[in-house]
């Protein structure tokens, strides 16, 4: 989320904060990151692509999260359910289900140390 933006904007987009990054110590060049992502009301994240080499696990802490991997079909998790995405994985939807409540999720990552971004919107997603 860019800094300075209105409150209005600020609430139809989530909120990311990396809470763990750890090298892998019995897995030479991986590390984990686990990433707590917040959906206000009504909110949504852009479409998007992991690092290339990411597997993940998300964990749906509160509310309800709506999802589409792939073509999979589009898929709502409750809080206590959890989904993977695999390495090059499109994450065409992720957002909240609900637009009264707030929803969250943590997300543990795998990734080659090397790699940067966990996070590349797809280059024709604009921001609404």
């Amino acid at each position: 989320m860019a800094l300075g933006a209105s409150p209005a904007i600020a609430q139809e987009r989530e909120q990311v904060k990396l809470v763990f990054e750890h090298a892998l110590p019995n897995v030479e060049g991986k590390r984990m990151d686990a990433v707590l992502v917040s959906y206000p009301p009504g909110s949504k994240s852009l479409p998007h692509r992991h690092a290339a080499s990411a597997f993940i696990y998300a964990y749906v802490l509160s509310g309800a999260i709506r999802s589409q991997v792939g073509n999979d079909p589009t898929q709502v998790y409750h809080a206590g359910e959890g989904f993977y995405e695999t390495p090059g994985a499109h994450h065409r939807i992720s957002e909240n289900a609900s637009d009264t409540e707030p929803a969250s999720l943590l997300a543990v990552f795998v990734v080659d140390s090397k790699d940067g971004a966990l996070t590349i919107p797809d280059k024709d997603a604009t921001p609404k």
